[in-house]
């Protein structure tokens, strides 16, 4: 799942953002000697965090109908998993860098979600949105300083850039037979002199 979204956005750069550049497009960690051995313009999108979206989480089961209308299974909804992406750009010059910079942001901000032509696998099976935001403020817990300290690097412009995608949680219910016409039930009907007694009464089909 987590590289079909690295190929989405790598597409989607590709097509939308730079059709005519000659750029490499790397998902490596920019460290200092990942940065010594770089000798071409390059888009880093480094994943930097992965966590559940809470506010995505649905709860209940999702029915299953075979080519009768009856329930074969019940499935859990999928699950959004957030994957924060630090995106930057690396030339010789740091006007060349702002641009590239400046062509990512207008693309990607045209976009509130994967465009589902880029989308593949797994990722495209289910069949849902697959929300995008960029250069939004970082939560509380979170900060690029950190990130950048973590990398052993020198804080450069950088692109926050979070795709929230689904993921099939692989949860199943048993689901139990349809009920049938003809079955018989027994109901105990109390008279009130003391005689119990049991009366079949045929039980209607399940819906």
């Amino acid at each position: 799942m987590i590289h079909e979204i690295d190929d989405a956005l790598r597409r989607l750069i590709r097509e939308e953002a730079l059709p005519s550049a000659t750029v490499d497009i790397v998902l490596e960690a920019p460290t200092k000697e990942w940065a010594a051995r770089r000798n071409a313009p390059t888009i880093n999108l480094y994943l930097y965090d992965i966590r559940e979206d809470l506010r995505r989480r649905s709860r209940g089961l999702i029915n299953e109908y075979d080519e009768r209308g009856q329930v074969i299974r019940r499935v859990a909804p999928p699950r959004y998993v957030k994957l924060s992406y630090l995106v930057t750009a690396w030339t010789q010059r740091p006007e060349d860098e702002h641009r590239l910079l400046s062509s990512l942001l207008l693309c990607l901000l045209r976009f509130d979600a994967l465009p589902p032509a880029v989308l593949t696998g797994s990722v495209a099976a289910i069949n849902m949105p697959v929300p995008m935001t960029v250069a939004l403020p970082p939560p509380e817990d979170r900060a690029f300083a950190d990130v950048w300290t973590a990398l052993g690097g020198e804080l450069k412009p950088s692109l926050d850039v979070v795709v929230s995608t689904p993921v099939d949680s692989g949860r199943e219910v048993p689901v139990g037979p349809p009920a049938r016409e003809g079955l018989v039930a027994e109901v105990a009907d109390r008279t009130g002199d003391g005689d119990d007694r049991i009366r079949h009464r045929p039980a209607r089909s399940g819906g």
